[in-house]
């Protein structure tokens, strides 16, 4: 892990569904202001080395539920309101990122997402957001079947149990790509070149 490096401009950092009804939730092991925090910390990194930056939002109330056995909602709950699907406001979303609107887990599927990446020559992708085995795990799936490198930020993200996000970093993301904390994502950043 010692050689563990970051070339900014082949990479995006690309973070889910930092957004209002989620900062709500009950998280673990990291709570959802931690996740908020680091996954800043990261933004500003990525950009001040000219990296790409770009935010995930899932729109609520539009969100695909088809029938399942376990529901992500309480039966009879009210609809989330309106500012649920906005950007909680210390995301420090710029003018410069790139924001990408989903109705699905995944941030791939009907958005324009890996068209983007492509045209910025982006290789590696840095995954960070809320929830670890739902939206990113799901964005991970489908970066990893298009054949970006991948690189998952254990800290900058969180489950809905502490067990969900254990089981994703320590066994489906090591085999998808490299699990990091945000320190040493920083730190590799830092270093600019070689292979993420």
């Amino acid at each position: 892990m010692d050689d563990f490096s970051i070339d900014p401009a082949s990479t995006a950092l690309v973070l889910i569904d930092l957004q209002n009804g989620n900062m709500a939730r009950e998280l673990a092991p990291y709570s959802s202001r931690e996740v908020l925090g680091n996954c800043v910390s990261l933004a500003q990194e990525m950009r001040g080395r000219g990296g790409m930056v770009v935010f995930v939002r899932v729109l609520l109330n539009e969100l695909q539920m088809p029938p399942s056995d376990v529901s992500l909602h309480a039966p009879g709950a009210p609809p989330p309101p309106p500012d649920a699907s906005q950007f909680a406001p210390d995301a420090g979303v710029e003018a410069t990122d790139v924001v990408i609107v989903k109705r699905q887990w995944g941030a791939f599927h009907a958005t324009e997402l890996d068209q983007l990446l492509r045209r910025r020559g982006i290789e590696t992708i840095v995954l960070g957001g809320i929830v670890t085995n739902i939206g990113v795990e799901s964005t991970a799936r489908a970066a990893h079947d298009l054949g970006y490198g991948l690189v998952f930020v254990e800290d900058a993200m969180s489950g809905i149990t502490a067990e969900a996000h254990d089981f994703a970093c320590k066994n489906t993301f090591r085999l998808m790509g490299k699990v990091r904390s945000t320190a040493h994502v920083i730190d590799a950043l830092q270093a600019g070149t070689g292979d993420a």
